[in-house]
């Protein structure tokens, strides 16, 4: 029967769509440890739940003999489908066809995804693994590569973006994924860059080699470019699925609330002790967040980049929080250039997408000399203030230690529209520490004494007094700039209570087409 014949072609072209490239290339693609488009795919959704769309798209190329070379889908796999019952759209560039190399209707593909997720209000999660611009389009692929970089920039802020690289990144391709919230990479098989190793030796003569121009670690370690590395790459969707439980699914909405086992008015004695006697003695931050979130469970982002501040994301009672923390193990938590840009970038993707930010202080300073001033440390640090200045979302903030000068402001200061600031009893809230407050005020005192002793015990006593007068919590409290100094041990208590106070929240800024934030 004529339905029949029908029917059979349907199927036979559903195949032919599935094998992309063809056999030989998917077997190419396996041989070098990468899973093909839709095998990805499978694995970051639910099972079952992928609708693929524009499966018989081809390009409409004749020149350089392309139309010989037909393919359908065109080197994209595109669609939707569910992460834990809830709705993502998705991409995923298909590098047995064309060496997943961008053509005019594979942006056409892409761009049609990107605007159905903005209109139902679902996350966009794309998988690049792709040469480049599709050279035989010529200007056609140069504009669809605009057509995209358009649509993250709309998307931004309205809907969660996450960019996955499993393969080459290169030329103007890298710009969708910077414009994007997130990027993972795999350490075996990603690179990302302007310009290749080869234009690099030719225009400036540096011998460098792919992985140490674009690598997932120069990226998640020096520039700062992406957010996460995982070592394969099943390892990475299983971190996408993970990222996504912690997100809403646009602007208006608030991040699923889990149900939570772990006890609100759990204590943790061990807080108790945690911070060393010694003011100048590091401890690692992440033991504290480990002790005050629900069960243990953090998402860091930018783990190995400007390790003196950790971000990330975690739950109390249930609810999705970011966290910020200055970690005293690495520079003594001093706020530096990558530091300041790391917080900022994140807070403001919290507040983006409402979700409330949880700030552990302990910050003696920005760090000091000719390179961080030379790279625009003022401007870099006023990106920090301006973030937390600019959100409306709960902030919730907890001094441990330190927090001197210009660092104590911009690290979510009640000056700031912060809603509750904490302090332990250890906390240090100051314009600057003990022994340089003395230098500054006791400086011609100082210069009189010559016999060390004397000098020493005369430090000694005005440090102390220093430290009983602004050295602690309650001078900021007695001004109402600390809302309470709280037992350590009942952090995590006072923290869901705090937040549970301020679910119902509501703050907005002064009308205007946007900001103007310190670039």
């Amino acid at each position: 029967m004529l339905i029949e014949q029908k029917i059979q072609e349907l199927l036979d072209k559903r195949a032919e769509a599935r094998l992309g490239g063809g056999q030989k290339r998917i077997d190419s693609q396996h041989a070098k440890g990468k899973m093909t488009a839709r095998e990805r795919l499978a694995t970051l959704l639910d099972e079952g739940s992928f609708e693929e769309t524009d499966m018989f798209v081809t390009h409409r190329t004749t020149d350089f003999g392309l139309d010989k070379q037909q393919y359908l889908g065109d080197g994209v796999v595109t669609g939707h489908g569910t992460i834990d019952g809830r709705v993502v759209y998705v991409y995923a560039q298909d590098f047995t066809v064309f060496g997943g190399a961008l053509s005019e209707t594979m942006s056409l593909k892409i761009c049609k995804v990107m605007d159905q997720a903005m209109k139902v209000g679902a996350p966009v999660i794309g998988i690049n693994d792709s040469g480049g611009a599709r050279i035989q389009e010529g200007s056609r692929s140069l504009a669809g590569f605009a057509e995209i970089f358009q649509r993250n920039i709309n998307a931004s802020g309205v809907i969660p973006q996450i960019s996955v690289i499993y393969g080459p990144c290169a030329g103007g391709a890298v710009y969708s994924p910077a414009l994007t919230d997130f990027i993972i990479m795999s350490e075996t098989n990603s690179y990302m860059f302007l310009t290749g190793p080869k234009v690099v030796k030719t225009v400036i003569g540096e011998d460098v080699t792919t992985d140490d121009l674009g690598g997932a670690r120069v990226h998640t370690q020096k520039s700062g470019v992406a957010q996460f590395s995982v070592e394969n790459e099943e390892e990475g969707l299983n971190l996408v699925r993970r990222l996504i439980s912690f997100l809403p699914q646009n602007n208006m909405e608030d991040a699923p609330v889990i149900e939570c086992n772990d006890p609100v008015d759990r204590m943790e004695d061990a807080l108790n002790q945690i911070i060393p006697d010694n003011p100048n003695k590091p401890y690692n931050v992440s033991d504290i967040i480990s002790a005050i979130v629900d069960n243990g469970d953090f998402l860091e982002v930018h783990k190995n980049y400007a390790k003196n501040i950790i971000v990330g994301f975690a739950r109390f009672d249930g609810m999705t929080v970011g966290i910020v923390a200055n970690n005293p193990a690495f520079f003594a938590g001093v706020l530096d250039i990558d530091s300041s840009r790391k917080g900022a970038r994140f807070v403001r993707f919290c507040d983006a997408f409402n979700i409330p930010i949880v700030t552990l202080v302990d910050v003696p300073g920005f760090l000091p000399g000719t390179g961080q001033e030379y790279g625009g440390i003022i401007s870099q640090g006023a990106k920090l203030l301006y973030a937390y200045g600019e959100s409306t979302v709960p902030k919730v903030t907890i001094t441990l230690r330190k927090s001197y000068g210009g660092s104590h402001l911009v690290m979510g200061c009640k000056q700031l529209r912060n809603d509750v600031n904490y302090a332990w009893p250890t906390a240090e809230i100051a314009v600057m520490g003990a022994s340089g407050a003395v230098e500054i005020l006791d400086g011609k005192k100082l210069a009189e004494i010559t016999d060390p002793a004397e000098r020493a015990e005369f430090v000694a006593e005005k440090e102390e007094e220093y430290r009983k007068k602004f050295a602690n919590p309650y001078d900021a409290a007695r001004f109402g700039y600390i809302d309470d100094v709280i037992e350590p041990r009942n952090t995590r208590f006072r923290i869901i209570r705090a937040l549970r106070t301020l679910e119902t929240k509501r703050l907005a800024n002064p009308a205007k087409k946007h900001s103007n934030c310190p670039l």
